[in-house]
């Protein structure tokens, strides 16, 4: 496991993240802070123990996961076998973190029920 450890995520990220999801889903959302072993270079077998912000919206689960002071990765899963995340595998602005998250899975969404977006 990585020895360097990787900062927790500010008051000011938090409040971005929770203003985020308070206005994709119109109130205030349950957020947890916790921990997560994460291996931040597919290429490495190492782990880094990394902050993540979690939340849940019906049967699916969201992740955002600071793996450094500043860059953020994402994923949502519905089983641990089911986990999907976005195009780019990490961001510099947890804003744009967030958003491309919310976009991907409700776009993940409309694909499962047989809706697409184009004409």
């Amino acid at each position: 496991m990585s020895d360097t450890p990787v900062p927790d995520f500010t008051k000011d990220e938090i409040r971005v993240i929770q203003d985020t999801l308070k206005e994709r889903y119109g109130h205030a959302m349950e957020i947890e802070l916790a921990e997560a072993e994460m291996r931040l270079n597919p290429a490495l077998t190492e782990m880094t123990l990394c902050p993540i912000v979690y939340w849940e919206v019906g049967d699916c689960h969201f992740v955002v996961a600071k793996v450094d002071k500043y860059h953020f990765m994402n994923h949502f899963y519905y089983r641990l076998y089911q986990t999907y995340a976005t195009e780019k595998r990490r961001y510099d602005d947890v804003l744009d973190c967030v958003v491309s998250l919310l976009r991907a899975q409700a776009d993940y969404e409309l694909k499962e029920q047989g809706v697409t977006g184009k004409k």
